[in-house]
């Protein structure tokens, strides 16, 4: 499977030939009719039963290709085009009578193979059945025919022998069917990992950036200064909103929670919010670190977007880290907020067994939102 496209890598060059040896190594078991077939005292015998049992051959290792080629893309084997073929096989082993005499029955050791690996169970019992007991009848008809308990032996045991490659390639075609297919879904995995960083990390900073270009349209007429210095705060927010673009592209940009929290401090005063942050990092280990990041990101850029809040307060612990405000908060005490940073926060979350709270400030039904993401014992 591809990484970058989601679709199967065609077949190696040595696996193709290795699928041509599986097929033509059968064919040894020819060489007896071709040996009688040389032995013929009239040349026109010898040409007859050399050239019917190429054919017979070069058909039978052209017939196993097909259907192992139908096989590896799991799709069905034609009933009606397999049975033409093996009617065509039987034909051309009949054709080989005048230069291999009762020797031809060795063909049929090929037509059963033919058979399991190519019709369904009942069906291929039957073809299986008639290639051992014509042999036996032809032997008593016609007495000069010898060897035809050898025959139907070797029909017999190329059957079971070709029912279990027949069974090995179908489970081979499934497994490479299943690994393709878990290949496709980590492929969209990682791109909406990919999709969710991006809305993370541009939501957060272009919201600064609104905020901070609104608050230098309202200075320019009354602090020319205090104006240019916030356009030049949204020219550096701008341009460290696409370095982050390009290190998510080449790799998932590293969060932090230290990090995260000096954003939020200045997100918050562009924004006119009082901050109560605190006043130093618990040591936590990477993950857990990266995930409070997360969640201080996604909780300052909801209070800045939406809360009308007048103070927002970031509470950090070993064990959880808490964003809330004392602005309008959700519809309901309950409500359980369902925007896309919320639910890459979630999924976050999920992969360290951490618990997300999304409701109101207060427990008494008070104004104001909170976003609490705790980390159980068990699962740090």
């Amino acid at each position: 499977m591809d990484s970058l496209t989601g679709q199967p890598r065609p077949v190696s060059r040595r696996w193709r030939f290795t699928g041509w040896l599986l097929a033509a190594v059968w064919l040894f078991f020819l060489n007896v009719p071709i040996s009688t077939a040389l032995d013929q005292a009239q040349p026109w015998r010898r040409i007859v039963g050399v050239v019917t049992l190429f054919v017979f051959g070069l058909g039978y290792v052209l017939l196993f290709q097909w259907a192992r080629h139908l096989r590896e893309h799991l799709q069905p084997i034609p009933p009606r085009r397999a049975g033409i073929a093996l009617l065509g096989l039987v034909a051309v082993g009949l054709a080989s009578i005048p230069g291999t005499a009762g020797d031809w029955t060795a063909t049929l050791v090929f037509v059963a193979a033919s058979a399991v690996f190519l019709l369904s169970a009942t069906q291929a019992l039957v073809i299986v059945a008639l290639c051992a007991l014509i042999p036996l009848v032809g032997a008593w008809l016609v007495p000069s025919w010898t060897g035809e308990s050898t025959v139907t032996v070797a029909v017999v045991l190329a059957s079971f022998a070709m029912f279990g490659v027949s069974r090995l390639a179908q489970r081979n075609s499934e497994l490479r069917a299943a690994q393709q297919e878990i290949g496709r879904l980590a492929v969209a995995e990682e791109r909406a990992r990919a999709a969710r960083d991006l809305h993370d990390i541009l939501g957060h900073s272009l919201t600064v950036v609104a905020i901070k270009a609104e608050l230098a349209g309202r200075l320019i007429e009354v602090d020319t200064a205090r104006a240019a210095a916030e356009i030049a705060e949204v020219e550096r927010l701008a341009r460290a909103a696409l370095a982050d673009v390009r290190q998510t592209v080449g790799a998932y940009r590293e969060v932090t929670l230290a990090g995260e929290l000096a954003g939020a401090r200045s997100a918050l005063a562009a924004a006119g919010i009082a901050a109560e942050l605190p006043a130093e990092v618990p040591e936590l280990p990477r993950e857990w670190d990266r995930l409070f990041g997360w969640t201080v990101r996604e909780g300052v850029t909801n209070v800045v977007r939406h809360s009308g809040a007048r103070c927002c307060t970031i509470r950090v612990r070993p064990d959880g880290v808490e964003v809330s405000d004392d602005g309008r908060g959700p519809s309901t005490p309950d409500a359980d907020a369902a925007g896309y940073g919320l639910v890459g926060l979630r999924e976050r979350a999920r992969r360290l067994d951490a618990v997300v709270t999304v409701g109101r400030r207060s427990d008494d039904g008070g104004s104001g939102f909170l976003l609490r993401v705790h980390a159980p014992a068990e699962a740090r």
